[in-house]
């Protein structure tokens, strides 16, 4: 079964650019446009038009492409823009739908920093399980939500946090559509 397409963006809008890197990381690991659209379940002219910034994915499917690349979702977005020493990202700056019109996810920071920072507006399921060798802080800012870290289930509301170490298996859900989430990691190594 094919997965839902996202649809393609019209003009200079300012959601981050991720086709260079796409399409370099594909071509580095000598695989075909067919091959990615078969390993990740999107259609081979919905990825030509992600690589040629005509289309950008929703953070779903910017994870089912990176999963078959061999990278994250972060990196991809990190390689989008240079290393700042200083920067401003502004509360109406872009965001990326998660999947479809249920959520979004803005990067706080930008290029390819040490740190990363996603917020997460509206609605988010249990996706995936996520398992990274850096250390990750989720905060509650609004609404509330259900995460899963080593086994355990914890509801958290406005105010709370959990701290997951490297290598803790997590994977965490929006209970209201109003959620907005903060999620701050060490970043992976951007060297590949």
């Amino acid at each position: 079964m094919s997965a839902p397409q996202d649809t393609p963006q019209d003009g200079a809008g300012q959601a981050p650019r991720v086709g260079a890197e796409v399409r370099r990381r594909r071509r580095a690991q000598d695989t075909t446009l067919a091959a990615l659209a078969g390993a990740t379940g999107l259609s081979a002219p919905f990825l030509s038009q992600v690589e040629n910034d005509r289309a950008r994915p929703s953070m779903r499917s910017l994870q089912r492409i990176a999963d078959a690349l061999g990278t994250t979702a972060v990196q991809l977005l990190a390689a989008s823009d240079g290393t700042r020493t200083v920067d401003v990202v502004r509360a109406d700056s872009a965001s990326v739908p998660e999947d479809g019109d249920r959520g979004r996810v803005r990067p706080l920071v930008r290029g390819r920093q040490q740190l990363h920072a996603l917020e997460f507006t509206g609605r988010h399921d249990w996706q995936r399980e996520f398992r990274h060798p850096h250390d990750e802080l989720m905060y509650v800012i609004e609404g509330a939500v259900e995460a899963e870290a080593d086994g355990d289930r914890h509801q958290l509301g406005p105010g709370d946090t959990l701290y997951c170490s490297g290598g803790v298996t997590h994977r965490w859900r929006s209970l209201v559509p109003e959620s907005r989430v903060l999620l701050v990691g060490v970043a992976d190594d951007f060297r590949g």
